[in-house]
């Protein structure tokens, strides 16, 4: 998993809830990396299940929450760093169909050892748009975060309803309906 990942996870766990819950998170994980992450590194999809265990515990908040929240704050990252992609499309239909065949092709060009989930998705009318996220490391809730301000980044309300594929959550079917 990719570096970014981790500190910018890190990061959203310092404003939300200080440096102090950092501090012991990292200490309290056994992680081979010791928790020193660089934006570039690709470090062990492990380490980021036990830092959001740790959380989870810590704040009782639910796993999925957690990683749904997660996916939000770091849409705001992706659309600083990378707001090119966004700025390509009209709509978040169009931005969704572009992740597999352009976005992600793109990742694998800066970074050929990325593990990327895959999106395939299907245009069932200009109102409806079908998506399947499929990955081993099962962070549908993560790519919900993201979805959702995709939408909000396009100025578009939708539904979106998810149904697993896979019962361990591993390929997912997203919904989304515009309004």
């Amino acid at each position: 998993m990719k570096g970014i990942v981790f500190t910018e996870f890190i990061e959203m766990v310092e404003k939300s809830f200080g440096y102090e819950t950092v501090d012991e998170m990292l200490v309290s994980c056994d992680l081979p990396s010791k928790g020193v992450y660089t934006a570039v590194g690709t470090y062990e999809y492990d380490e980021m299940l036990q830092l959001v265990g740790f959380l989870h515990k810590k704040t009782k908040l639910p796993v999925p929450d957690l990683l749904k929240t997660f996916g939000q704050y770091l849409f705001g990252t992706f659309e600083k760093n990378y707001g090119v992609f966004f700025d390509k499309e009209d709509n978040a239909f169009d931005f969704f169909e572009s992740i597999e065949n352009h976005i992600h092709v793109e990742v694998k060009k800066l970074y050929p050892d990325a593990q990327l989930p895959t999106f395939d998705t299907t245009r069932i009318s200009d109102n409806i748009l079908e998506m399947v996220y499929k990955s081993e490391r099962k962070m549908a809730d993560f790519a919900m975060g993201l979805i959702e301000k995709t939408l909000i980044r396009y100025n578009e309300r939708a539904r979106i309803s998810r149904e697993n594929i896979e019962e361990d959550g591993s390929i997912v079917r997203f919904l989304i309906e515009k309004y």
